[in-house]
C-alpha cells in the first residue's frame, strides 16, 4: 500500500509540473481533450447516464451522450486549470475570470460575517473561494479528503496559495462540522458545495424525485440568521470563468425548525436545478444523487 500511495504521489506531481508549464488555457484545453476521450467509456458514466434518464427523461439516447462527454470535459478542464488558480486572478490579458452580482458580494464584505456561501459541483467550482477572496471575503470552505493524504495536502496547498491567506479547511464529518460552527460564530464565511447525497440527510425534492440531502447548511443558517448567498462559476471560455452572485436566500421563521430547514433545502435544491438545466453538462452527474429504486425512464 506504501508503494501504491507513492507512486500516486509521484504521478501526481508530475501531472502537476507538466500542466504547470503550460498557459492556463491549454492546460485547460488538453484536460479536457484527455477527459473527455477517457471518461465515456468508464463505467461511472453509467451513472451519469441514469441520473440523465431520471431527472431529464425528455432527453434522447444521444443528447444524454453529449451531456456525459461535456462532464467529462469540465471535469478535465477543471483539473487542468488547478495548477493555474492563482495566475488566472491576474493574468497578462487581466483576470480569467469576471463577476456578475459583485454588488451582493461589496455590500457584505462592508457588513461582514457570518455568512454562507453555496454552491454545487459546476464549472470550476474550486475558482469559488479565490475569487470571494479578491472581494475581501475570505471564505472557508468543506472539503472532501482524497484517501491519498500526501496528494491531498498537495491539493489543499494549491487551493491556499489561490485564495492568498490561510483560511481554515473543514474535512467533511462530525469534527469539520464544529469546526465550521466555531467558524461561522466568530463572524467568518463558509462556502460548501451541496449537490451530493448524503445517506443520512433528508429527502428533498430534486428534479421532481426525493433526494437525500445534507441539512448542515439550513441548520447553521438558522443557528446563526446570517445570509445563505448563492453562487456558481459559468465557463465562457477555455480558463475564463464567471461568478454568477444572486441575492441571498429568505430565510423562514415559522417557528417550526425541522419545517424551517426542509424549507431552506428546497430553496437551496431549487437554485442548483436551475443552475443545472441552464448548462446540463456543466454539472458533475457522476455521483449517485438519487435512490437505487428510483424510477428510471425507459
Amino acid at each position: 500500500m506504501k508503494l501504491v500511495r507513492a507512486a500516486e504521489r509521484v504521478a501526481f506531481d508530475a501531472a502537476l509540473a507538466a500542466l504547470r508549464g503550460l498557459d492556463p488555457v491549454r492546460a485547460s484545453n488538453l484536460g479536457a481533450a484527455v477527459a473527455g476521450r477517457l471518461g465515456p467509456p468508464l463505467p461511472v458514466s453509467k451513472v451519469a447516464d441514469a441520473n440523465l434518464r431520471r431527472a431529464l427523461p425528455a432527453l434522447s439516447p444521444d443528447a444524454r451522450k453529449q451531456v456525459v462527454r461535456g462532464v467529462w470535459e469540465n471535469v478535465g478542464r477543471t483539473l487542468g486549470e488547478l495548477p493555474h488558480l492563482g495566475t488566472l486572478m491576474n493574468t497578462p490579458s487581466g483576470p480569467g475570470w469576471e463577476v456578475t452580482g459583485g454588488d451582493i458580494l461589496r455590500e457584505q464584505a462592508a457588513r461582514g460575517g457570518p455568512a454562507i456561501f453555496f454552491s454545487g459541483h459546476i464549472g470550476n467550482w474550486e475558482m469559488l473561494p479565490p475569487i470571494l477572496a479578491r472581494h475581501g471575503i475570505p471564505m472557508s470552505s468543506f472539503y472532501r479528503a482524497l484517501s491519498n493524504a500526501a496528494v491531498d495536502q498537495g491539493v489543499n496547498r494549491l487551493r491556499r496559495q489561490a485564495v492568498g491567506e490561510d483560511v481554515p479547511m473543514f474535512p467533511k464529518g462530525a469534527a469539520g462540522a464544529r469546526g465550521a460552527l466555531v467558524h461561522l460564530a466568530r463572524g467568518g464565511y463558509l462556502g460548501m458545495l451541496v449537490d451530493q447525497k448524503m445517506n443520512d440527510g433528508i429527502p428533498v425534492e430534486f428534479f421532481g424525485r426525493p433526494a437525500m440531502t445534507a441539512p448542515a447548511l439550513a441548520a447553521m443558517a438558522l443557528r446563526f440568521r446570517c445570509p445563505v448567498i448563492p453562487g456558481r462559476i459559468r465557463r465562457i471560455g477555455p480558463a475564463r470563468l464567471r461568478l454568477e452572485v444572486e441575492s441571498p436566500l429568505v430565510l423562514p421563521d415559522s417557528g417550526d425548525r425541522q419545517q424551517d430547514i426542509a424549507t431552506v433545502m428546497r430553496m437551496v435544491n431549487a437554485t442548483l436545478e436551475r443552475w443545472i438545466m441552464d448548462e446540463p453538462g456543466s454539472w458533475l452527474w457522476l455521483h449517485r444523487r438519487w435512490p437505487k429504486d428510483t424510477a428510471i425512464a425507459a
